[in-house]
């Protein structure tokens, strides 16, 4: 039965689950002048009581109901989560769209923190910091050594508030700089890069779905449409998901009028939701390829089932993750949280999305990505196992197939060329990253005059001897020369190193115009788009 048209574009409404948070957390409540736990209907509550009253030692009843809980919601599927109090913020940070700080990302080299990207428009940028800084106090401590959470908790603060960076800066020796910054709002960017990869065809490449995922990602594609592209490649692998409304928005951005984008099934019927097009969207005629793969997950994989699904797009790359579970959030009286499922999504020819699961058993789930690999299924289409009872039709017909994931139209194996044991070896040791962070570094102030990744690839020395370069450097550093190996994988090498280095100079989007150069993937979609297969209504390549 077809589900109700609903013109809704809004978050997933809030499903009533009080009762249950109640249930289970009711009697975290302490008796204030006794320490004592109060005593509550219930054998959750009363077994509590017990143990605080009676056990041979004296025991913390918040820890154990702490250690309890995430336990009880693994009973019940894979998703359903608890986030302690003191981690809710930071959790929920990664998709509200902004938290407060400088505007700088850093990392950790050797125990020295060194800022790889000063944002752009941020408190960083206005004071002066620059990329390559390396910073040396926070507020006149001394971070040297200090772990990377520690150092971001230091740097992070509310709205307003000054926070002083002591900065080193290669060009001036050991000299070090004060700056007073004040913190602001920075933007959590879900976007990682837009760029035109071909002169017509236009790149975007989303992290995550947040807050402001919707926004960014317009602007972006009216920014490469503004560049001359007609045509575009949407890269979704690696994206784990995040909020269902940004997908569901971005997907009707690309559909004419009455296409079902996703529906939802839940316990209740009242909770049962189905999300339509609304015909006003900007791009419903371009032609678009969506890439994915085995980490592409939940928001994800209602976009790129809503493009399969109305033919609107084909999709490149490997079976996706099979994330179809709705939590819903629920906020908890110590200020702690559940993630509780309370549905399921579906695409629109009906298919679930999730992949099988048995409750409680969270370890068979979390190797089925590994079980993948072990039966061949991320190097061969034929080793996907498909479920008779899970046939689907898109709009005109073709094939789709459900049991879990989004199966793609084309579809692109994990591309092992240039893996040997010393490529896994260096990767393994963190040198490919310390080796272009010591090049781009040393180098700085030479490199800094280049404006973009091009100028920038002419600049560095020839594929040879920058993979001499890394060759010595990795020995110096416990990985052996082996040359027979390291022939194995000298483009995957030399292509990283480049591209290393790039993003050292120039952020993620120099990272993805060298990295891109290379890839299988990117390749499938380039001449996919150019041979006209992504034109609508998308023909069926499955036959």
């Amino acid at each position: 039965m077809e589900p109700q048209k609903n013109y809704k574009h809004a978050a997933i409404p809030l499903i009533i689950a009080v009762a249950l948070a109640v249930g289970i957390f009711v009697g975290t409540y302490f008796n204030t002048n006794s320490g004592g736990y109060r005593t509550l209907d219930g054998k959750f509550n009363y077994l509590l009581n017990v143990i605080d009253r009676q056990y041979v030692d004296t025991v913390d009843i918040h820890n154990i109901v702490e250690q309890t809980i995430p336990k009880l919601l693994s009973n019940l599927d894979p998703h359903s989560a608890y986030i302690p109090a003191e981690d809710l913020s930071d959790v929920n940070s990664e998709l509200e769209g902004s938290f407060s700080g400088i505007g700088i990302t850093f990392s950790m080299m050797a125990d020295s923190v060194t800022i790889g990207e000063v944002l752009p428009g941020g408190p960083a940028e206005k004071v002066g910091l620059k990329n390559g800084d390396r910073i040396v106090s926070v507020n006149d401590t001394s971070i040297v050594g200090m772990k990377q959470m520690d150092v971001l908790k230091r740097i992070r603060g509310e709205k307003h508030t000054q926070v002083d960076i002591g900065i080193k800066r290669n060009s001036s020796g050991n000299k070090i700089f004060k700056y007073s910054i004040i913190r602001d709002d920075i933007p959590v960017n879900t976007v990682d890069v837009e760029y035109m990869i071909e002169p017509e065809i236009g790149y975007i490449h989303l992290n995550k779905f947040g807050k402001n995922s919707y926004f960014e990602f317009l602007a972006s594609m009216l920014k490469l449409r503004k560049d001359g592209a007609r045509r575009y490649i949407i890269d979704v692998r690696g994206n784990g998901g995040g909020l269902m409304e940004p997908s569901i928005q971005i997907a009707n951005e690309f559909l004419n009028k009455d296409n079902l984008i996703v529906f939802t099934r839940g316990r209740e019927p009242r909770n049962d939701f189905q999300f339509w097009s609304d015909g006003n969207g900007t791009f419903p005629e371009v032609e678009f390829v969506v890439l994915i793969d085995e980490a592409s997950a939940s928001a994800s994989e209602i976009f790129a089932g809503a493009m399969q699904d109305n033919d609107r797009a084909l999709v490149i790359g490997r079976r996706t993750f099979g994330k179809g579970l709705i939590q819903q959030q629920i906020d908890l009286p110590d200020s702690s949280a559940i993630r509780l499922t309370v549905g399921r999504y579906y695409t629109p020819s009906g298919r679930c999305i999730q992949k099988d699961f048995k409750p409680g058993n969270d370890e068979e789930y979390s190797m089925e990505i590994y079980n993948r690999y072990l039966n061949g299924e991320l190097y061969s289409k034929d080793s996907i196992k498909v479920k008779s009872d899970q046939i689907f039709e898109t709009v005109h017909g073709r094939k789709v197939y459900g049991g879990g994931g989004i199966i793609p139209d084309i579809f692109v194996p994990n591309d092992t060329s240039g893996i040997s044991s010393y490529y896994i070896n260096v990767v393994n040791a963190g040198l490919l990253q310390k080796f272009a962070f010591n090049y781009a570094d040393s180098h700085r102030e030479a490199l800094s005059k280049y404006s973009d990744v091009n100028e920038l690839l002419k600049a560095l020395p020839s594929g040879d001897n920058l993979l001499y370069d890394f060759v010595r450097y990795a020995a110096q550093n416990g990985v052996a020369i082996r040359w027979y190996y390291i022939e194995q994988s000298r483009v995957l090498l030399i292509n990283q190193l480049r591209a290393l280095i790039a993003r050292e100079l120039f952020g993620l989007q120099g990272f993805y115009k060298v990295y891109n150069m290379d890839d299988i993937n990117i390749k499938a979609a380039v001449k996919a788009l150019n041979e006209g297969k992504a034109a609508i209504p998308i023909a069926d390549f499955s036959k």
